[in-house]
Parts: structure tokens; C-alpha cells; sequence
């Protein structure tokens, strides 16, 4: 993987998230303190009191807060009154819940581990075709004027308004028309006084002219015309420069590209724009018993759902997915597979082979490839959890667990993040909103849990629907959401009416 800048100190690049457990209480639904954060979820409790709870809440953002920045080494003058030095140096402490055991790591740390075992990608010039999604790494300073010339904005005649100053109705200007301009096809053209030119919108204002007479106000004559109404100068006239200078900056840096800006851009002839590339993702499924979709399958297998669902949300991220499919479980064809690949990666992400079990390819080939280790995290569904890197161009590889609800609850929660911060989009994970809970949730301590659960907001604001299944592993109820509600890690209840964070699935961000 070939990376660029390593940390915070690169154009339109954020600092790594220090976000604070989602089980700690916020200040209130709409306000949050400094010192707390915005990332807490409301513990448990019985339903709000008011009639209407819906009304209480809105599909707001529900911040995260960022790490102080490392002052900078400047000279100082002496300050005339003593103060007091600073609480802290470096990062807040990020608090623990305390229902999370010993030698189990949080969301965050896990997390925070991965976004600094990777950086942004170096950039390059990109084709501008290529480039939809993507951040601009550097302002874009226009060479050139939009528009590149004074230029007609209507149909009509090119004409010095001094020539026309009392024409009316009754009395009209008549000026005789020395020639055609029109945009594109027609050579440098310069009027006399006391003369007109017929011109398209769009054409170049001729010299000698200083406005342009809409057809309506003219007799639409061929030879000559009359004007009825006296025209003023720069009427009908769109002048050069007046959309963009040049010198400029047209697109500041860190903007992502849309359709806009890219419509902006080629307008000004760029044609090749720096940007950091689409990351290559490898994803690789693991288990002998999985088959491709349309393959026979026997008694014990199944067909390969994990690696089509995370090339799938990696493309709709912005990334490039390669699909490996399935990999048996004899550790030399893992290590064959993998080793072949890197070629095309900047990241692997496997799902599967990383449970407690002594038979699992992954947890024993590579730990002998690099610096891969596997975690329990306080996360459900899925707990155990890996990263590291692998081989001499140190890749990095995260690792999923088997089960497809909580592949999908790994890259949303890890994976997506990763790739973002690949690519130097901010922020890199996706925000949390404010909404209504209209059901009941119960939930072990110790772990954040992800529920998949249905969005939406009515004439009475956000509301979240968990939903209805005992079995927080079935992928058709995962098919069915479009949000992940936020349970905190020491929270074992959440009620009908109480205001729960919730991660608003497939919303661009």
C-alpha cells in the first residue's frame, strides 16, 4: 500500500477520532457539553412522559467529538500574570465503561487502532471523468476566466448604447447591421459607431460594443434595424470574469466532488485534478463449506453471501472491490491466495476463520505473516475482531467475523471508516442522529450492540422501529433495515418513547 500523509497534518484532513462509549448520558437531546461529547446514548429508563414523544426528538446530528490537536513549539512571550498550566496534555482520556471486562477492548479502541495503522493514499493526477466521490486534494486555482470573454446573454444586436439613447416606440434608432457573430464559428469581429451586429447568446460581445438589444426590442430587421427602447450599457451582457477570475481558487481543497463541481471544473479546463485514488479493496471469504451462488451445494455447504454483501458496500462507499470469493480452510492455500492478491490491494478484508477455535486458517497463517492480531471487542453481534499487517509491503488486513449480520455491523463500524480515511474523506465514520424509540429493547451489558431496526421521519419528527426478531443474526432482517440502533455498552434496557442514537443506513454523508 503506498500511503501519503500518515496523520491529521494533510490538506482538508481531520485528526483521528476520540470518540467517547455511546453509553455515557448526554447533557440533553438537542445540547451537548465539551467536556462529554455528543456520542452518548440516554441510558435506560421508562417511557417519556410527554403524550407525544415523537414530537421531542428530529433526525439531528449527534456529533463526536475530535482530539485537542498538539499545541505547536512557538516561542512565547512571558505572561505578566501566572497561569495555570493546562489540565491535560495530548488526547482526553477516553472513559471506559465500566460494564466492559478486563482485557476487552471498546469500539473506539478498536477502532482508533485501525485508523492509525493506515493513512490517506498518496495523491495523483486523476482524470476529472474519474474523479465523482472523491476529494480534491489541492484549492484548484483557475488559469483562465469564467466566462473567457464578455459574451451576449440573449439573442439579439450587439450595439454601443450611446448609439440608441433616445430611441422609442415612435421614434425609433435605426442602425444599419454590418455583420453576424455567433458563438463558435464566427472569427474576431469589431463594430463601428453608429452600427449593429446580429448575435447568439453565448457569442462574444464584438469590440466597439458595449451592450446587447434583446430581438424584441427591434424591428427584427435583416440589412438594418430599429430600435424602440433605448438600451443601457452592459444590458444583455454577461461579463468576462464575472463567474470565476482568474487567479482564483474555484474549488477549495478537501471539497468532494459531485456532479457540480465536476461540471465546474471542466468548464475551466481542467481536464486532470489531484486527488487521493479510490482505495483497492481485496475481500476474501473463508470456510470450505461455501459455495458460490449458482454452484451446487451438498448437505454441509452453503453458498457465499459475506464477499458479494462487502464488495457491494464497498463499491457504494467509493471503493474499489476485487471479489476473491471463498477459500477453503488449509492455511497454505489462505497464505497462497492472499500473497498472490496484494498486488492489487491497498487493503484486504476477509470474513470468517477468526473465532477462538485452534482450526482457523486466518488466526494461525497470519500471525506468521506480519502484524495481525485478534481482539475481543465489546461489540455484538460480533466479538472477535482483527487487524494488523501483512507481508513486506505491510498491508493492511481487517477481519470479520463468519456470520453475515455482523460482517456487515464490522464494516460499517471499522471497515467503513478505513476506507474514508484511504481515500481523505472526513469524517470518517458515519454520523449517529437523534430519533424516537417506538418499541422496547433489551440488551446485555458489557458490549454496544448494533439492532437493526427501519428509519423514518414523520409530521412528529424521527422515529426508529427495532425490528421484530429475537435472533439478531438473520440476514433478512438485516435486508429489511436502513438503521442500526446504538445500545451502550452499560445500558440493559432501552423504552418505548426514549430519544436512542441511531446510524442511518445507505445516507450519504
Amino acid at each position: 500500500m503506498v500511503s501519503g500523509d500518515s496523520d491529521a497534518a494533510v490538506t482538508g484532513q481531520d485528526p483521528l477520532p476520540d470518540v467517547d462509549p455511546v453509553s455515557t448520558p448526554a447533557p440533553s437531546d438537542t445540547e451537548s457539553s465539551p467536556e462529554a461529547g455528543s456520542a452518548h446514548a440516554p441510558s435506560g429508563g421508562g417511557p417519556a412522559s410527554s403524550p407525544e414523544p415523537e414530537e421531542q426528538a428530529a433526525a439531528m446530528p449527534a456529533s463526536e467529538p475530535e482530539p485537542e490537536p498538539a499545541a505547536e513549539a512557538t516561542s512565547a512571550p512571558t505572561p505578566t500574570t501566572p497561569t495555570a498550566p493546562p489540565a491535560s496534555a495530548g488526547p482526553r482520556p477516553r472513559p471506559r465503561p465500566a460494564s466492559i471486562p478486563d482485557g476487552v477492548l471498546t469500539v473506539e479502541d478498536h477502532l482508533e487502532r485501525i485508523l492509525r495503522g493506515l493513512g490517506p493514499l498518496a495523491p495523483y493526477d486523476q482524470p476529472l471523468v474519474e474523479s465523482l466521490g472523491l476529494p480534491l486534494y489541492a484549492d484548484h486555482v483557475s488559469s483562465i476566466d469564467l466566462p473567457r470573454f464578455d459574451q451576449a446573454l440573449v439573442d439579439g444586436y450587439a450595439v454601443a448604447a450611446g448609439d440608441a439613447t433616445s430611441a422609442t416606440t415612435d421614434a425609433p434608432t435605426v442602425l444599419p447591421v454590418a455583420g453576424e457573430i455567433r458563438a463558435g464559428v464566427s472569427r474576431p469581429f469589431a463594430i463601428s459607431r453608429g452600427t449593429a451586429a446580429r448575435i447568439s447568446a453565448g457569442s462574444p460581445l464584438p469590440r466597439g460594443a458595449d451592450c446587447v438589444v434583446p430581438i424584441s426590442h427591434t424591428d427584427r430587421g435583416q440589412s438594418k434595424i430599429a430600435v424602440t427602447v433605448a438600451p443601457d450599457i452592459g444590458q444583455g451582457v454577461r461579463r468576462a470574469g464575472s463567474d470565476v477570475l482568474a487567479g482564483t481558487a474555484a474549488v477549495a481543497a478537501g471539497t468532494v466532488l459531485g456532479a457540480r463541481e465536476i461540471g465546474l471544473l471542466a468548464s475551466l479546463g481542467a481536464h486532470r485534478v489531484a486527488l487521493r485514488p479510490r482505495p483497492r479493496v481485496v475481500v476474501i471469504s473463508m470456510g470450505s463449506e461455501l459455495r458460490e451462488p449458482g454452484d451446487h451445494v451438498s448437505h454441509d455447504s452453503s453458498f457465499d453471501g459475506n464477499s458479494y454483501m462487502l464488495a457491494a458496500a464497498i463499491r457504494a462507499a467509493g471503493a474499489i472491490a476485487f471479489r476473491v470469493g471463498a477459500v477453503g480452510d488449509d492455511p497454505q492455500e489462505f497464505r497462497r491466495v492472499l500473497s498472490e492478491q496484494l498486488v492489487r490491494a491497498d487493503l484486504v478484508v476477509t470474513t470468517g476463520g477468526i473465532s477462538l477455535g485452534q482450526r482457523d486458517a486466518i488466526r494461525q497463517t497470519l500471525r506468521t505473516l506480519g502484524t495481525v492480531s485478534f481482539n475481543e471487542v465489546a461489540i455484538q453481534p460480533g466479538r472477535v475482531q482483527g487487524f494488523g499487517t501483512v507481508f513486506d509491503d505491510e498491508t493492511p488486513i481487517i477481519t470479520l467475523p463468519p456470520n453475515g449480520v455482523a460482517a456487515y455491523v464490522g464494516f460499517e463500524v471499522f471497515v467503513l471508516p478505513a476506507l474514508r480515511r484511504l481515500m481523505g474523506r472526513t469524517p470518517y465514520r458515519r454520523p449517529m442522529v437523534h430519533a424516537v424509540l417506538a418499541a422496547d429493547i433489551s440488551s446485555d451489558s458489557g458490549r454496544r450492540q448494533y439492532v437493526p431496526a427501519t428509519f423514518e421521519v414523520t409530521h412528529r419528527g424521527a422515529k426508529v422501529t427495532p425490528l421484530p426478531d429475537s435472533d439478531e443474526l438473520r440476514l433478512s432482517r438485516l435486508a429489511e433495515a436502513n438503521a442500526l440502533i446504538v445500545v451502550g455498552e452499560d445500558e440493559t434496557a432501552l423504552n418505548l418513547g426514549d430519544t436512542v442514537r441511531t446510524l442511518v443506513l445507505d445516507r450519504p454523508f
